[in-house]
């Protein structure tokens, strides 16, 4: 089982947008030195939900701050980028890094994004295949040309290789965010493993996770690949001795987080969005993931890998908007919780 972080750089009331930043980085740093896995960077614009705009040019840096440390999007949102730029900047981290970088990719939201960038809300709907597909041959082939509908242009050469890294790997691993049956099957047919979201619980994951086996065997990946997927599971982790503390630090802190962040996402096309109670959901949060004593954490994790089949996690730990809190949370992770994992 591997565990990791996840860092939204959430901008909580009364924070600037470099506090938020500032306390990302340092909770990557302390994920690395208490012993995780990973972090797992997401992106965001225009709205304090996230302050981090891009998870690749953040996800360099923390490359360059630390040795050990695996460090993905989670995740670049690919209606808004050109894949073949996307990919190089991939490679280019798959390189210099020794091979600890993951690209996770997903479509994103039908929000103003989409025409800040230009991309349109054709990219959003109907244009996330045919990106992932580009992107995925920019990773494995040494040339690569596009005739289709959004993007055409001639054969040019892959320049750098990921697949000339000195790694164990041919190029970044691919990971594809998944909130629907459509993209589970769109992941299981390139064989990508997933990243499933934050905001369901084991039963669906699970479900999801049967769904891609099943597709993926249908369309000829090989059993070992199919069963070793290593499919990333979202979810929000906050240490206490007593659990009740756990769950009171987070309802305390992340309605209002969640009210100001998710209330600022404006639609591309003025379409009305529903919008969940701030405080019923961080509440579902506390009782889907690993919040409470570290022995109550380890069991939850264990219980959703076993579950699930998944054995990657992507932790939440900045739920209390406090750095120094950040900074414990992490550090009880790694002392206190993942040792009881192995």
């Amino acid at each position: 089982m591997h565990v990791g972080s996840f860092v939204l750089a959430a901008q909580f009331p009364g924070q600037g947008q470099g506090e938020a930043l500032h306390r990302a980085v340092r909770s990557a740093e302390v994920a690395e030195e208490a012993g995780l896995d990973a972090v797992w960077l997401a992106e965001h614009h225009f709205v304090p939900y996230g302050t981090c705009p891009s998870a690749v040019t953040l996800a360099a840096f923390l490359l360059g701050r630390t040795r050990r440390l695996r460090v993905g999007t989670a995740v670049s949102v690919l209606p808004t980028a050109h894949p073949v730029a996307l990919g190089e900047q991939a490679a280019l981290l798959h390189l210099t890094s020794g091979g600890r970088f993951s690209l996770g990719v997903g479509r994103g939201g039908p929000w103003v994004d989409l025409e800040v960038f230009g991309a349109g809300l054709e990219a959003y709907e109907s244009g996330f295949p045919e990106s992932l597909d580009l992107l995925v041959r920019w990773l494995r082939e040494p040339a690569v040309g596009a005739s289709g509908e959004r993007f055409s242009f001639r054969e040019v050469p892959v320049v750098p290789r990921p697949s000339e890294a000195l790694t164990d790997t041919a190029g970044p691993e691919v990971i594809v965010a998944c909130t629907s049956p459509a993209s589970v099957r769109l992941a299981a047919e390139r064989g990508l493993p997933m990243l499933l979201g934050m905001h369901v619980g084991d039963e669906e994951k699970a479900e999801m996770v049967a769904l891609w086996r099943r597709h993926a065997r249908a369309c000829g990946h090989p059993p070992e690949r199919v069963v070793g997927a290593a499919h990333v599971s979202a979810g929000v982790c906050q240490i206490a001795d007593r659990r009740q503390d756990a769950v009171e630090t987070l309802t305390k802190a992340m309605p209002g987080w969640l009210k100001q962040g998710l209330g600022a996402h404006v639609t591309v096309d003025g379409r009305e969005r529903g919008m969940r109670d701030p405080l019923a959901y961080t509440e579902l949060l506390c009782g889907l993931h690993p919040v409470g004593p570290a022995r109550l954490c380890a069991d939850r994790l264990a219980a959703t890998s076993e579950r699930t089949g998944v054995s990657r996690f992507a932790l939440l730990v900045e739920g209390s908007g406090d750095l120094a809190a950040t900074e414990e949370n992490v550090r009880r992770l790694g002392a206190e919780v993942i040792p009881q994992l192995a």
